[in-house]
């Protein structure tokens, strides 16, 4: 399955409103949820808390990768957000998040599928040029051109 598939325009926002990493997350699960692919949002809540309680999913570079893999989630999805300010997720290199995507997988899926899309994710994501066009689209179409790139 193709990045592009998974993230859909209604998954997109542009400027998130959140100033923190609990109120970006909010923001994202509130995305996701609205979109009908979560069957429990409390439970994908929990579970994507679990998983940056092992460690932050701040990569660096200014991106960070929230995910889980959770019973909540009926359909795997991901949501982008976008943050010019940049936001602190407690990232190995220090810098704050200005690149957000967010990652649901149903639990049933979760060894092959979740590891495919991070790993897509985190490859095309090392490309400086290509992290500076995401801070850079216009709109939602460029995102959607771009992501279609990966």
């Amino acid at each position: 399955m193709k990045l592009s598939d998974l993230l859909t325009e209604d998954l997109m926002v542009l400027e998130l409103e959140g100033k923190s990493r609990d109120t970006v997350m909010e923001e994202l699960l509130s995305k996701l949820d609205a979109s009908g692919v979560l069957s429990d949002k409390e439970q994908f809540h929990r579970d994507l808390y679990a998983r940056e309680e092992h460690g932050s999913t701040g990569i660096g570079f200014g991106i960070a990768i929230p995910h889980g893999k959770s019973v909540g989630v009926s359909e795997a999805r991901v949501a982008f957000g976008r943050s010019s300010a940049g936001v602190d997720w407690d990232s190995i290199d220090g810098e704050p998040a200005k690149l957000v995507f967010m990652i649901a997988v149903p639990a049933e899926q979760a060894g092959d599928e979740h590891l495919k899309i991070l790993q897509a994710l985190s490859r095309k994501l090392m490309d400086e040029s290509f992290r500076q066009s995401l801070l850079e689209a216009k709109n939602k179409e460029s995102l959607r051109a771009l992501i279609e790139e990966m």
